[in-house]
C-alpha cells in the first residue's frame, strides 16, 4: 500500500504519537470487531468470513456503527439484557418480532441485545485495555474510557506474587509519592485487601475504609471499591477503585465496575509500569500550570532521556515519548542539544539557566512546531534536571527580560535570613566579573566600592535596613583591573511582618553617562561664552537697525507731499533682517524715496543695510538720475565685506512737474492709488543690488496728480508660505483702495495691522500722498 504525502505522518514525536494513536485506535476496534466476529461465527455455525459479512449486514440494517454493534454483540454474551436487535433486511426494531437468521442457510442466531451508551463505552475501554503494552497504559485506558463516566478519580492494580505480597503494576490518576508509598503490600496487608483475596469477593466502602484503616485514595471518608482480579479462575491481583469522596454503590453501578475490572485480571500479563525513581519531583512537576519536563542527565550520560512529562507538556509537544526509546532528541529534535547544553551547565555551575526562547532563530521556516518560550533549566541532584517552559509568553518574564536589555541594567535580589544571592545575567557584566563567579550581595560590595564612596554606600544601607524605605546612589566600583565604573543603585527592602528579609533593586552602569558629564562640563563655559557673544551681536544689530530704521517716525509734511512710515520688526527676535527706508528731500527741492531689503538676517544683514542705507544718502546729493543712484550702490555692495544683496526702489519726485522717477533692482513693484483704484507699477526687469558689476539699470517715469497715493513697501508685507506673491499684492491693492480715503499715517497703520504676510520676516511701508 503506498501512502500519500498528505497521509504521511508528521516528523518528531507529535507526528509519531499521532500515529501511534491512529494505529492503537484501530487496533482496539479492530480487536472489538473480531471479537464480535467470533461470537457471530458461534452462534451461527458459520465460517469467520460468513460472520463478518453477516455483521456488516447487521450494521447497515440497524444504522449503528460497526463498531457499535460488535460491543453489543460482545455484551450480549457477557448477559446484558437490553432491546433485542432487528436481524440484517429487517425494518425498525420496535414491536417486531425476530425471524431467524442463518449463514449459509445454516442454524438461526441466538438473538443478539441493543446495549446502552454507557454499555458500549465500557466495552470499548476494556478493549482498548486489552490492546495496551503496559499495565500502566491499560490502567488509564480503563480510568479514561470507562470509570471516570461512573465518577471515580483513580484506580490501583496490583499483581499478586507467588509468596502472597501485592506488587503495584500499574496506575491512573494516582500521584507519583503515593504510588511509591504503595509500591507493595505484604501479606499482612489491610483487612479490606485480605478479604478480598481470601473470600475472593469485592469489597464496597462508600464512605471509605472503617476504624480508621488507611488504604489508597484522596482523603479517609472517600468511596472505595476493592475488586479480586481472576484469570482462569485463581485470583491473580487485586483492583483498587476511588472516587474523590463519599459516593453509594448501587447494584447497576456495581455490575459495572465488576465487568470493567474482569478484563484487567487478563492485562496483568503485560509489562509491568516501572516506579518514579524521583516521585515527590514527578508530583511537583505535575502540579504546575505550564509545561514541565524531567530529564535523566548525569554528566556523564551522553545524550539525556526524558524521565517525565507533565500533562502540559505533553499537550505541547504533541505527545510523550514511547517507552522503548525516550530519548530527548526524540521529543525535541530541533532543540535536544541545547537543552542537553543547558542541562550540563545547570550541574556544573549548580544554578539554573535560562534563555528566553529555542530555538533562537525569530524566523520558523514553514511546518515548524512552536518554539519552546521562557526556558529555565534546573539541576535536580546529581543525574536529573528540571526543564520549564511555556507556550505563550510569561509577562513577567518578559519585562525582567526588557528591563535587561535597557543599557547596562541588571537586576539582584539578595536575601539576609540566610539565602542565596541571585543577579540577573547582565549583573556579572557590570561589574566585571565571570559566571562562573558567585554573586556579591549589596552588603559585601564595600570591597569593591572606591573608599570615596563608602559613606554613600553606608547611608543606602542604612535607609533600606533602619528606614526601611527604597533608596538609590551612585557608587565607584574598582575592578581587577584597578579600571573604575560608576553604577548605580536602586534597591528596595523585602518586607515581611515588618522585618526586612532581604533586597531587590537594580544595578545599572552609568559610567558613560558620568563621562559625557564631564565633557559637558568641561565645554559649559565655552558654550556660554559663545551665547553671550551671540546675543551681544544680536543687541547691537538690533539697536543699531532701530537707530537707522526708527519704527514709528514722525509724518513728514515736504512740498506737495505728505510721507508717512513704518518698521515692524521681525516676529522673533533673533531674526533681525535688514529692512530699509528713506525719504531725503535733496538741495533742488526733489525729494527721494527709497526703500530696500538686505538679504538674510542678523547682524551681517544689519551692517549691509547701514552701509546701503548710508551710501545712498550721500550719493543722492550729486542730484543725479535714480537709475545711475542705482549703479553706484551695486557696485558699492559687491565692494562691501560679506557680500551681501539686496532690493531696492528709489524714485525721484519733482514738485514743479508732479514727475516721479523711478528705478528698481529686483525689488516688488510699487502701488499707485488714483481715485480710488489701485494699480501696480510694472518695474524695469532689472537685477538685485550686488549680483553683477558694471550693470546699466533701467528707468522710468510717471506722472502723478493731486490725491495720489504712492506705496513702497518691502516683501514681509505681502509674502505668505503657502500662496503666491500674486494673491498677497492682490490683497495689499484691495486693502489700499478700501483705506484710499484715509490720511496717511493712519493708512500706514491699517496696512500694517491688515498685512497678509506670515513669514514673520520684517517690514517697512512708506504712504506717499500728493497735495
Amino acid at each position: 500500500m503506498t501512502t500519500s504525502a498528505a497521509d504521511a505522518p508528521e516528523p518528531g514525536i507529535s507526528g509519531l504519537t499521532a500515529e501511534n494513536r491512529r494505529l492503537r485506535a484501530e487496533l482496539t476496534r479492530r480487536r472489538l470487531v473480531d471479537l464480535a466476529t467470533g461470537v457471530l461465527a458461534a452462534q451461527l455455525g458459520a465460517a469467520p468470513a460468513d460472520a463478518a459479512e453477516h455483521l456488516d449486514s447487521l450494521s447497515h440494517a440497524t444504522g449503528l456503527g460497526i463498531e457499535d454493534l460488535a460491543a453489543d454483540i460482545v455484551n450480549a454474551v457477557g448477559g446484558t439484557t437490553a432491546e433485542r436487535l432487528p436481524h440484517a433486511g429487517q425494518g425498525p426494531a420496535e414491536n417486531r418480532a425476530e425471524p431467524s437468521v442463518t449463514a449459509s442457510e445454516g442454524p438461526a442466531a441466538p438473538p443478539v441485545v441493543f446495549s446502552t451508551p454507557d454499555e458500549r463505552r465500557a466495552r470499548r475501554a476494556a478493549t482498548a485495555a486489552e490492546t495496551q503494552d503496559t499495565v500502566g497504559e491499560a490502567a488509564r485506558a480503563l480510568l479514561e474510557g470507562g470509570l471516570v463516566p461512573l465518577g471515580a478519580g483513580s484506580l490501583w492494580l496490583w499483581r499478586r506474587d507467588a509468596w502472597g505480597c501485592l506488587r503495584l503494576a500499574g496506575h491512573a490518576g494516582v500521584g507519583a509519592a503515593e504510588a511509591a508509598a504503595w509500591q507493595w503490600i505484604p501479606p499482612a496487608a489491610p483487612p479490606a485487601f485480605r478479604s478480598v483475596l481470601s473470600d475472593g469477593a469485592p469489597v464496597w466502602l462508600d464512605s471509605g475504609p472503617e476504624n480508621g484503616e488507611v488504604l489508597p485514595g484522596p482523603a479517609p471518608h472517600a468511596a472505595r471499591a476493592l475488586l479480586p482480579l481472576r484469570l482462569r479462575g485463581t485470583t491473580v491481583g487485586l483492583a483498587l477503585v476511588a472516587w474523590p469522596g463519599p459516593h453509594p454503590f448501587d447494584d447497576p453501578l456495581r455490575r459495572a465496575l465488576v465487568g470493567l475490572t474482569d478484563v484487567a485480571g487478563t492485562v496483568l500479563d503485560a509489562a509491568d509500569s516501572p516506579p518514579s525513581a524521583a516521585p515527590v519531583l514527578v508530583d511537583v512537576l505535575d502540579a504546575l500550570a505550564h509545561p514541565a519536563m524531567l530529564l535523566k542527565a548525569a554528566p556523564s550520560a551522553v545524550a539525556p532521556t526524558v524521565e517525565h512529562l507533565n500533562e502540559y507538556a505533553v499537550a505541547s509537544l504533541g505527545g510523550a515519548p514511547p517507552a522503548e526509546d525516550r530519548s530527548l532528541a526524540l521529543a525535541l529534535p530541533r532543540v535536544h542539544a541545547d537543552l542537553a547544553h543547558l542541562a550540563r551547565r545547570a550541574h556544573r555551575t549548580r544554578r539554573a539557566q535560562r534563555v528566553a526562547r529555542l530555538p533562537a532563530s525569530t524566523v520558523p521556516e514553514p511546518g515548524d512546531p512552536a518554539p519552546l518560550l521562557d526556558v529555565r533549566v534546573l539541576p535536580a541532584g546529581d543525574e536529573r534536571a528540571v526543564v520549564l517552559w511555556h507556550d505563550t509568553t510569561d509577562p513577567g518574564l518578559a519585562s525582567e527580560r526588557a528591563v535587561s536589555r535597557l543599557q547596562s541594567v541588571a537586576l539582584f535580589q539578595d536575601s539576609l535570613t540566610g539565602g542565596d544571592t541571585v543577579w540577573s545575567e547582565q549583573a556579572y557584566a557590570v561589574f566585571g566579573r565571570g559566571r562562573d563567579e558567585p554573586p556579591v550581595p549589596l552588603l559585601g560590595l564595600r570591597g569593591l566600592v572606591h573608599p570615596e564612596d563608602g559613606e554613600a554606600l553606608t547611608e543606602l544601607l542604612r535607609t533600606l535596613v533602619e528606614r526601611r524605605t527604597g533608596a538609590q546612589t551612585v557608587l565607584r566600583i574598582v575592578l581587577e583591573d584597578r579600571a573604575v565604573r560608576h553604577v548605580r543603585v536602586a534597591a528596595e527592602p523585602l518586607l515581611d511582618a515588618g522585618a526586612v528579609i532581604g533586597i531587590a533593586g537594580v544595578y545599572q552602569d552609568v559610567s558613560a553617562s558620568r563621562r559625557t558629564e564631564a565633557a559637558l562640563t568641561a565645554t559649559f563655559d565655552q558654550l556660554t561664552a559663545v551665547r553671550t557673544q551671540a546675543e551681544l551681536r544680536h543687541q547691537l544689530a538690533l539697536q543699531l537697525q532701530q537707530a537707522i530704521v526708527p519704527e514709528v517716525p514722525d509724518l513728514q509734511q515736504l512740498p506737495d507731499l505728505v510721507v508717512a512710515a513704518r518698521y515692524r520688526p521681525a516676529a522673533e527676535e533673533y531674526r533681525v533682517g535688514g529692512d530699509w527706508y528713506d525719504v531725503q528731500p535733496l538741495p533742488s527741492g526733489k525729494v527721494l524715496v527709497t526703500v530696500g531689503d538686505v538679504a538674510g538676517h542678523g547682524i551681517d544683514s544689519v551692517t549691509g543695510m547701514v552701509a546701503l542705507r548710508n551710501a545712498q544718502r550721500g550719493l543722492a546729493c550729486t542730484g543725479d538720475s535714480p537709475r545711475r543712484l542705482m549703479a553706484w550702490l551695486n557696485e558699492m555692495t559687491l565692494r562691501t565685506s560679506g557680500h551681501p544683496t539686496a532690493t531696492a526702489v528709489c524714485a525721484l519726485y519733482d514738485p514743479e512737474d508732479r514727475g516721479l522717477v523711478w528705478s528698481s533692482a529686483g525689488h516688488l513693484p510699487m502701488l499707485l492709488v488714483r481715485d480710488g483704484t489701485a494699480r501696480l507699477l510694472d518695474p524695469p526687469q532689472d537685477i538685485l543690488l550686488g549680483a553683477v558689476p558694471s550693470y546699466a539699470y533701467q528707468e522710468r517715469r510717471t506722472p502723478l496728480r493731486p490725491g495720489d497715493t504712492l506705496l513702497l513697501y518691502t516683501d514681509g508685507l505681502v509674502e505668505r508660505r503657502h500662496d503666491g506673491l500674486d494673491d498677497g499684492l492682490a490683497q495689499l491693492a484691495a486693502a489700499a483702495e478700501r483705506l484710499s480715503g484715509y490720511p496717511p499715517d493712519e493708512q500706514v497703520e491699517r496696512l500694517l495691522g491688515a498685512a497678509t504676510g506670515d513669514t514673520d520676516d520684517d517690514t517697512s511701508i512708506v504712504v506717499v500722498r500728493v497735495r
